[in-house]
């Protein structure tokens, strides 16, 4: 990036500044400032997120050993293939770290993303099987396993202790030097996409740490903000938050808007600029260059499904790339008011009102809302559940993109904690994993009753799962999902009581919880709260903030069974009819009446028990590929949306309807203006005290979106989620079994 400069008046030296706007403001720090930083260090100190000296120095004698092993290595392999021994005495080779441990802000006991680099003549193959052996022979070395057919390939090991996430990226360079800069877009001429999508780790790293112009106050205030962020349950790319590198994104940004501000100021100026960001106006750290290497990139002027992008912030490397394309309708809104609360907080702590340890309050999700989808991952054995939960869970947004698009869903929840299930809801023997899903529903004028039907939103999610795991054949005996909804009173049938409980624990509880006091009960996979991978959001809820948001459409009845709405697995006789009895009454949830299949609506034909039903498949449409634009995840069911809204579904489609395609009608607009960001706030005047409120996001000026072709050759990659055009499991053994799902919404005047 060209550090821009203004002129100042006077003569006097010319200040630089960062990005792509002029800076807010230059003012330095005072010393109120610096006290409040001091303060913000002490309060994130009881959550384990400084690693002390020995621990550091621990990590770099690691490393260490590592790239001498990877030089090693390459010296080798350069024998085998015959190099000249004059060659091999400089063939070199590194290891580059990224990510949390590269930026500085690694939590304890948080593993290392790493990248090995490696001149042209070393094939991957060689890194997948010699590298791999000659590992595997170190006694340092545990926990070793290959990921060789990921979309970004990887070996995952323990060396002493510590986790190692290693990549691979074979340059078209006769040697590797010690100094190698990977920052320069030339070193990605000729090389295959495996190993660009693995260098890109390294240059979006270093290009953010060039981009700031303070790095130690942009280090402390990145930990601040991962530390709310995991504490408010909204710290994870897989469910459609934000991942570590986006919330570094959004930092530095701000660091570049007040480039001489310390941490305690830099935290409540983020929450400021956020709170008031216009999405889905983009977040850039610099222009984006275009290097002739014909690589995709984000550019919603050439690349239709970029424009379906609801909160884009866009990597600084080339080829950059939108680091939120999972984010939904709802998910949105939620971080949308946790920075507008972060705000209200930080005002009231700069105020000297409240202390900075009220910032890091979880919320307490359990009783935020009065309706939840309780989603249940199940397996018989330990090795095939954690494989089962990874794939369950990284579908998760297909589901709340699903039921965002209900007509009668105002939103749809996900916390990203995942709970054991409780021994009275599953069986002895089964693993088994729970997911929640706060849902509000919509208040529908003028209507006494109103159906609701859930069935397709919950089935095509199941169907994409199931779909999943067969291409892979991860699919076995024994893996099982189920859905069941249930009210808030309802909750301490699966959860711990303190996890459902009104009472506020004191900061001390909090501090003892998150460091791993109660997490043999919060999570099956013991994840501590400052683990640095973007799925854990590693937050005990116990102790509300606030008051819950109050839901506009119904109201609490009395306490009834939970009714479970969706059963699906590989059906052992004994399992498949399993809650049959508590959903065959029709209880009053709030003012939502539940009508199970034996007593279905006029017209709906009740299917037979589930053990023996047999329904005609319904695939989902609504998860559609990406054109012209970068190899990717699959979108998150957004791709009808305008303005930053989901079309609605009134309806689970008929088959007419999921053969239905429209064509796109849209004429590119070739406007520079999609690269320009909106100017920043120019003052810092804003709402004070304003909490919480969850309420669809309106107003958003994206421009009018045009829907994607789905033909047969816009497929995704092989290793991305498969189209509706993909055949289910076929095998008896892991026959699907489907339920109806209707709800009827009474209103009383």
């Amino acid at each position: 990036m060209k550090e821009m400069s203004s002129t100042m008046p006077g003569g006097q030296q010319p200040q630089k500044h960062y990005g792509i706007t002029s800076a807010i403001s230059l003012a330095p720090p005072r010393e109120i400032d610096h006290q409040y930083t001091k303060k913000l260090c002490d309060a994130m100190k009881p959550f384990g997120v400084f690693e002390d000296e020995e621990e550091l120095n621990h990590r770099l004698a690691v490393l260490g050993k590592l790239n001498n092993f990877v030089k090693e290595w390459i010296a080798e392999i350069s024998e085998l293939k015959n190099l000249p021994p004059s060659a091999i005495s400089c063939v070199g080779g590194k290891i580059f770290t990224f990510g949390s441990y590269r930026l500085g802000v690694h939590t304890k006991g948080a593993d290392i993303d790493a990248l090995c680099v490696a001149p042209r003549h070393v094939e991957r193959s060689d890194f997948f099987q010699s590298f791999f052996e000659k590992l595997k022979q170190h006694e340092e070395i545990k926990d070793l396993r290959a990921v060789e057919d990921a979309f970004v390939p990887v070996i995952k090991f323990k060396f002493d202790g510590i986790e190692i996430d290693l990549l691979f990226a074979r340059l078209a360079l006769q040697s590797i030097p010690d100094n190698l800069d990977l920052r320069g877009d030339s070193i990605l001429r000729n090389l295959d996409i495996r190993c660009i999508r693995s260098l890109n780790g390294c240059r979006v790293t270093d290009e953010i740490l060039y981009l700031v112009p303070n790095k130690e106050n942009f280090r402390l205030t990145l930990r601040a903000i991962k530390l709310w962020a995991k504490r408010r349950g909204i710290y994870s790319n897989m469910l459609g938050f934000l991942g570590g590198v986006s919330w570094a994104m959004l930092v530095a940004r701000t660091c570049q808007l007040y480039p001489n501000a310390v941490a305690a100021t830099l935290v409540h100026k983020f929450f400021l600029v956020f709170s008031k960001w216009e999405w889905p106006n983009p977040v850039l750290l610099k222009q984006p260059e275009d290097s002739n290497l014909n690589l995709p990139v984000w550019d919603p002027r050439v690349n239709p499904s970029d424009r379906y992008h609801l909160m884009p912030i866009i990597t600084p490397a080339y080829p950059q790339q939108n680091s939120t394309y999972n984010v939904s309708t709802s998910t949105r809104t939620i971080m949308s008011e946790e920075f507008k609360y972060g705000l209200s907080v930080t005002d009231e702590i700069l105020q000297g009102k409240a202390e900075w340890s009220k910032l890091f309050e979880p919320p307490n999700f359990f009783q935020k809302y009065k309706h939840y989808i309780v989603l249940t991952a199940s397996a018989s054995t330990e090795e095939n559940h954690l494989e089962w939960i990874g794939l369950v869970e990284s579908k998760i947004r297909v589901l709340v993109g699903n039921l965002e698009r209900n007509e009668y869903i105002t939103l749809a929840h996900v916390n990203p904690q995942s709970f054991p299930g409780s021994k009275e809801n599953r069986n002895e023997n089964d693993f088994v994993s729970m997911w929640f899903i706060g849902i509000i529903f919509k208040k529908v004028e003028n209507a006494e009753s109103v159906n609701i039907d859930l069935t397709y939103d919950i089935q095509s999610f199941t169907d994409t799962v199931y779909r999943q795991a067969n291409n892979i054949n991860m699919l076995k005996d024994g893996m099982k999902i189920e859905a069941t909804h249930v009210k808030k009173k309802q909750l301490h049938q699966y959860l711990p009581a303190e996890l459902v409980q009104k009472k506020k624990r004191s900061i001390a509880e909090l501090n003892r919880s998150s460091n791993g006091g109660s997490s043999k009960r919060i999570s099956l996979d013991s994840s501590h709260l400052d683990s640095s991978r973007d799925t854990d959001s590693g937050t005990p809820f116990t102790s509300p903030t606030s008051k819950p948001s109050k839901p506009t459409s119904d109201t609490e009845d009395s306490v009834s069974p939970p009714k479970q709405l969706f059963v699906e697995g590989s059906p052992a006789p004994s399992a498949a009819p399993a809650s049959t009895d508590q959903g065959m009454s029709i209880p009053v949830i709030g003012s939502i009446l539940i009508s199970h299949s034996a007593e279905p609506p006029v017209k709906a034909k009740a299917p037979s028990p589930p053990a023996c039903s047999s329904v005609t498949t319904v695939l989902s449409e609504n998860v559609k590929p990406n054109t012209t634009s970068s190899p990717r995840e699959e979108p998150n069911g957004l791709e009808d949306s305008v303005n930053g809204a989901p079309a609605k579904r009134p309806h689970s489609p008929t088959q007419e309807d999921l053969a239905k395609r429209h064509k796109d009608t849209e004429v590119v607009s070739n406007d520079d203006s999609t690269f320009k960001e909106p100017y920043p706030p120019s003052s810092d005047s804003h709402l004070h005290g304003e909490g919480p409120n969850i309420t669809p996001l309106s107003g958003s000026k994206a421009k009018p979106i045009p829907t994607i072709d789905t033909s047969r050759t816009q497929r995704l990659p092989s290793m991305e989620l498969p189209d509706a055009s993909s055949p289910l499991p076929a095998s008896n053994s892991c026959r699907v079994v489907k339920n109806s799902i209707k709800l009827a919404l009474n209103r009383h005047k």
